[in-house]
């Protein structure tokens, strides 16, 4: 009678592993195509700006001032992605994380869609750029939404011990998006250049409603955040969560931003100003090769996320973050002169080495990093306004750099302002551990990392701490 017994609750007990593994399988899914077709959406502006927008929307006789501008558009987007967070993180934190996935995935192909549709200014005058701002804006606040919701579903759906690992993943949806966007404008930037501005162009953006149909379709299925769903059945979301995260952990904010900051430096200096400073100059008949180059590092970058994200929770976040800021920092030294050198090798290499070494690094690592720092019922709202306020910051590298530099052809300023970016974020990333609030005593420690060790870089995921006191 026992042994029958014994018998038919092991297969109970272990009825349940198929399930959630398929579960946390939908949701790695869910939140990585929706991140990448968010991403492709909004780096598709990015890749345009560089190449065609300014002679399209803001027509001049200085080839400066045109930059300026469509750069000045560019950052529009990023200004807009605080806001973002604090509506969509409020709402998340209150409501839910898989309505809000919904919801700005929906904005932000519906703005890209449209702006593949606008007149330009040679047809409608000085109302074209200003629809152009207004819907960067509004994919400026979708994206602004969507980057926290992404990372927590996948990460609040994690096994102990691998959040770095499950948040990485919707991370990987940016190079991915990188490289789609890049691509498409790689194949319409063959065609011929009074093709490519008069309706080439346009292209890239109206293929964006069909991917969002198919990420709409994706994360319908998919099961609402664990933590989240728990929380709200004790009833116990804050009223004002942005409020609560600054209250209590202001500290943390500060250095989530600083991290964000240097992150988001890299990728508006690397793939705006460097890549813009390339297709402009001596070695402009080369573009398509920039292009190629860009879109390797992206492939390079989305290969190597996981491995960053599995990385963090073995040795810790800080250092895997430190080594990419450093990595980024020492390739920005030979970046302009490889860029420009008309050498494919070294073009491509530069951003193997940016994008898909030390930026992977990085953002590998840094979404753990920001869910490691704040408890569930705040945690959407921390999130997206750390990581939108410093990505805001960054967002403003090319529009600088052009400003300084002028009519002078050389990339130094930008160069300098990543530099000054990085080493904020990296003295920002050392400066503490991560301690969380809600840690679960019960999550297993890495290997290496037994209760008698004192590494300064335990993985933060794995610190029962109490809650930080700053």
């Amino acid at each position: 009678m026992t042994a029958a017994v014994d018998n038919s609750s092991g297969p109970t007990d272990l009825a349940p592993a198929a399930p959630a593994r398929a579960v946390s399988r939908r949701v790695l899914l869910a939140s990585t195509v929706g991140s990448a077709i968010e991403w492709y959406d909004f780096y598709l502006y990015s890749t345009a700006s560089a190449l065609v927008l300014g002679p399209l929307f803001f027509p001049s006789h200085s080839a400066t001032a045109g930059t300026l501008a469509s750069f000045a558009t560019y950052a529009a987007g990023f200004v807009a992605r605080p806001f973002g967070g604090i509506i969509f993180g409020h709402l998340g934190d209150r409501i839910g994380r898989k309505a809000m996935l919904v919801c700005t995935l929906l904005i932000m192909g519906v703005a890209t869609f449209l702006v593949g549709v606008l007149p330009t200014y040679e047809q409608a005058g000085i109302l074209a750029p200003i629809l152009l701002v207004t819907l960067r804006v509004v994919q400026g606040i979708g994206i602004g939404g969507e980057w926290g919701g992404g990372v927590l579903m996948s990460g609040e759906h994690a096994p102990a011990g691998r959040r770095g690992l499950f948040a990485s993943y919707p991370a990987s949806g940016f190079p991915i998006g990188l490289c789609a966007s890049t691509a498409m404008f790689q194949l319409v930037s063959r065609m011929p250049s009074d093709e490519l501005l008069s309706w080439g162009w346009r292209l890239p953006f109206l293929a964006s409603i069909v991917l969002v149909v198919v990420g709409v379709l994706v994360r319908l299925g998919v099961a609402e955040s664990p933590e989240f769903a728990r929380l709200r059945s004790e009833g116990k979301q804050p009223r004002l969560p942005l409020s609560d995260a600054v209250r209590q952990g202001p500290v943390q904010v500060v250095r989530g931003v600083f991290a964000a900051l240097g992150l988001a430096m890299v990728v508006s200096v690397y793939t705006v100003y460097l890549l813009s400073y390339a297709s402009s100059g001596p070695v402009a008949d080369h573009r398509s090769d920039v292009l190629d180059a860009l879109l390797v590092g992206a492939l390079v970058e989305a290969c190597v996320l996981p491995g960053a994200g599995w990385l963090s929770d073995r040795v810790g976040r800080r250092p895997v973050m430190l080594c990419g800021y450093g990595v980024c920092a020492v390739v920005g030294i030979v970046a302009p002169s490889w860029l420009t050198s008309g050498d494919r090798v070294l073009m491509t290499l530069t951003f193997v080495l940016a994008m898909g070494l030390g930026h992977a690094l990085i953002y590998g690592a840094f979404s753990a990093f920001l869910i490691d720092m704040f408890p569930v019922g705040h945690r959407y709202s921390a999130l997206a306004v750390t990581y939108q306020l410093g990505a805001t910051i960054a967002s403003f590298g090319p529009l600088a750099a052009a400003a300084i530099a002028g009519s002078h052809r050389t990339a130094a300023p930008g160069v300098f302002l990543l530099w000054g970016c990085l080493l904020a974020a990296a003295v920002a990333v050392a400066a503490g551990r991560t301690r969380r609030a809600d840690a679960d005593p019960r999550e297993p420690m890495g290997p290496g990392h037994g209760e008698a060790s004192s590494h300064a870089d335990t993985p933060d995921d794995h610190i029962p701490a109490p809650a930080p006191v700053d």
